[in-house]
């Protein structure tokens, strides 16, 4: 059940006037100058994304978790068999996964989506159907997807995205539920960014290291396939996956709605390479959570200037990290809108 995809918008520049305001606030603030660090930096991007200074606080966090299957699991590219992401699917579902947890502690709403499971979970409650194909083939033999399917999970992410933001959600937060996404994700960071499949390769959910060879090599068979593609739609439709497509269109539409929304692990990583791809200036509205111990998380974020904010080891996925972060956004809005005044100023 995939969208009409529409044209990619053009992402405007961060409001350079509100970025201004916010050094000269921060400039005024009862405090020695620059005392809070990367706070400080994050309050300023804030008030470039959202054009507001002081920026507002996040009132309305959502997660938004995408899942999909990967041909590439059979080839031995995951520890664990695909028929774990439609279980894993049901049980954020009924909010009993670790991002559910993680987003109720932080007060964010959790939204599952279907977008490309092998598995019929058009029952499941929790789980929204946007279903574009079920699953895709197999990287290491062939193109993952069409042209068309990879546009039309874009466009399930743009879609959703921007439906909860009309609802009044003020941050998303982007999650992935898929058995062997690693692999995909780490031969669209390989051929984004000129990296070799030994630099972008790790372990994923847990590969045993007697495996990860095997893996490297299914990666580099991709990243050969997809070096000289130039088109970043069809280098998704070779060699991604559903859930990466929806996660990139999620970030387009998120940075073209003046949104802020958060990078999380190394599939997110992956989508936000795409994403900046298809629509540059993106990455400039992007928020990286954290630091995914998975290899191609640095490379990717490096490749895109983002920086986390935490490094916690943490290799989930899911949008855990990124859910971890939202705390951090709002003390660094409430510091700039509340803190007093300097004497004299």
């Amino acid at each position: 059940m995939s969208e009409e995809p529409r044209p990619l918008p053009t992402i405007e520049p961060l409001d350079e006037e509100a970025m201004a305001s916010a050094r000269q606030r921060w400039a005024t603030r009862a405090k020695p100058a620059g005392s809070l660090g990367r706070i400080e930096d994050l309050a300023v991007q804030l008030a470039g994304i959202t054009g507001a200074h002081p920026p507002p606080l996040i009132e309305r966090p959502a997660v938004v978790v995408f899942a999909a299957d990967h041909g590439v699991a059979a080839d031995g590219a995951s520890a664990w068999p695909s028929e774990v992401t439609g279980m894993m699917a049901q049980i954020m579902g009924e909010g009993r996964a670790a991002i559910n947890t993680f987003a109720g502690v932080v007060g964010a709403e959790v939204h599952v989506v279907d977008v490309g499971v092998a598995g019929d979970l058009s029952n499941v409650p929790g789980v929204l159907n946007h279903k574009v194909r079920a699953g895709t083939a197999s990287i290491a033999q062939g193109a993952a997807m069409s042209r068309e399917e990879a546009a039309g999970a874009v466009e399930v992410g743009r879609a959703f995205g921007a439906r909860l933001i009309s609802e009044g959600v003020d941050c998303l937060i982007g999650g992935e539920m898929g058995i062997g996404n690693t692999t995909p994700s780490a031969a669209l960071i390989g051929v984004i960014t000129r990296s070799s499949a030994d630099e972008v390769t790790g372990a994923g959910a847990g590969l045993p290291p007697d495996r990860l060879a095997h893996k490297r090599s299914l990666v580099q068979a991709a990243i050969d396939r997809g070096r000289g593609i130039d088109d970043p739609m069809r280098l998704l439709a070779e060699i991604g996956g559903l859930e990466i497509a929806a996660l990139a269109g999620l970030y387009v539409g998120s940075a073209a709605a003046r949104t802020p929304f958060i990078v999380d692990g190394v599939i997110a990583a992956a989508a936000a390479c795409v994403a900046e791809a298809l629509a540059p200036g993106t990455a400039a509205r992007a928020i990286a959570g954290h630091r995914s111990s998975e290899p191609a998380a640095r490379i990717a974020l490096d490749h895109l200037g983002l920086d986390p904010l935490l490094d916690l080891g943490l290799r989930l996925g899911e949008g855990t990290g990124a859910c971890l972060a939202v705390p951090l956004l709002n003390a660094s809005a409430a510091a700039l809108n509340n803190m007093a005044d300097l004497p004299g100023h």
